[in-house]
């Protein structure tokens, strides 16, 4: 009887252990990711319908825009890559827009498939591609 006892409570202990080294790689990973997104992210600025004319039809520069959602596997995939571009080049304008939060736009460049990059020169769309793309392709589209 004391050994099931002493057993029980070796198991309980454990599970305890599992549970607390569970949570704090948790919060670890948590504070990881934070981090990473906020440094990938610095160069690639959200876009609203809100802000859309001003940041994307009237810039100088060219203008990289992802049109993604939040539950999409390939946009998941695609966004390293974009936030890459958008960190190494200085010479154009990375976007995001969130079709889910911005139907509207989704709705008028005939979005059907996500990821779409669409890139504009002087407020119009000079190139586009569906799906997920390498680095280099993005780099050959904005020329």
């Amino acid at each position: 009887m004391k050994n099931k006892v002493v057993i029980m409570i070796v198991s309980i202990v454990f599970i305890a252990g599992l549970f607390a080294i569970n949570g704090i790689l948790k919060k670890q990973e948590e504070s990881v990711q934070n981090v990473n997104f906020k440094e990938e992210n610095m160069s690639v600025l959200d876009v609203t319908a809100e802000n859309f004319e001003e940041e994307v039809l009237k810039s100088e520069k060219p203008v990289l825009v992802d049109f993604y959602a939040d539950w999409c596997g390939p946009c998941k995939m695609l966004s390293p890559i974009i936030d890459q571009v958008a960190n190494e080049n200085e010479d154009i304008k990375v976007c995001r827009i969130n079709i889910d939060n911005e139907e509207g736009l989704a709705v008028q460049y005939g979005i059907m498939s996500i990821p779409t990059l669409l890139v504009f020169k002087s407020g119009e769309v000079s190139n586009q591609t569906i799906g997920v793309v390498s680095k280099s392709e993005i780099l050959e589209m904005l020329k």
